[in-house]
């Protein structure tokens, strides 16, 4: 059965170039678009997707803000951010939410496909780039304890939440 995704993103041209791809992976469904953070969090309650992708930065109500609602409701929505900008105040204000995953609108096609296979199936995705980031010690704030970093480094090295809880001796649920 095909994993199902709603899209949101404020560009037309983003939208359409991701529906183009999306719609030739047979593993994926997409259901549903949104142009803004509003629409997305309406579609996410009504059509009940298994991964929502999220530009980070949308009008009325951004990714994160929709992530967190996302988080609050207890809903089984794994959301992907989408994202032209990977600074690292994005990347952890997007996790903090709890997105499973950070995606660059730079990264080829097929990394999005294994991103939402990968956080459809549990686990987190960080794009390459931001991994690389993730690993530099520069990159966390003093804010960050070194347990999140642990969380952090591994679900960067592209291990599973249960891959990540079971090295850690943590339940999935706290990774």
């Amino acid at each position: 059965m095909a994993i199902t995704v709603i899209l949101a993103d404020d560009h037309p041209l983003t939208r359409a170039g991701l529906r183009s791809y999306l719609e030739k992976d047979r593993e994926i469904k997409l259901i549903g678009e949104a142009e803004d953070g509003s629409q997305a969090w309406d579609m996410i309650q009504q059509l009940k997707p298994q991964v929502a992708l999220l530009d980070i930065r949308m009008p009325k109500q951004d990714g994160v803000r929709v992530t967190r609602m996302v988080k609050e409701a207890d809903l089984p929505v794994a959301v992907i951010m989408l994202t032209s900008y990977d600074a690292q105040q994005y990347v952890l204000a997007s996790l903090r939410a709890g997105a499973k995953g950070f995606i660059l609108k730079t990264a080829p096609p097929d990394e999005l496909s294994r991103a939402i296979l990968t956080v459809s199936r549990g686990g987190l995705y960080l794009d390459s780039e931001v991994a690389n980031a993730v690993g530099d010690k520069d990159f966390m704030p003093e804010s960050i304890s070194s347990r999140e970093r642990e969380v952090l480094l591994l679900a960067a090295r592209g291990y599973s939440s249960k891959e990540v809880a079971s090295q850690l001796y943590i339940s999935e649920r706290t990774v």
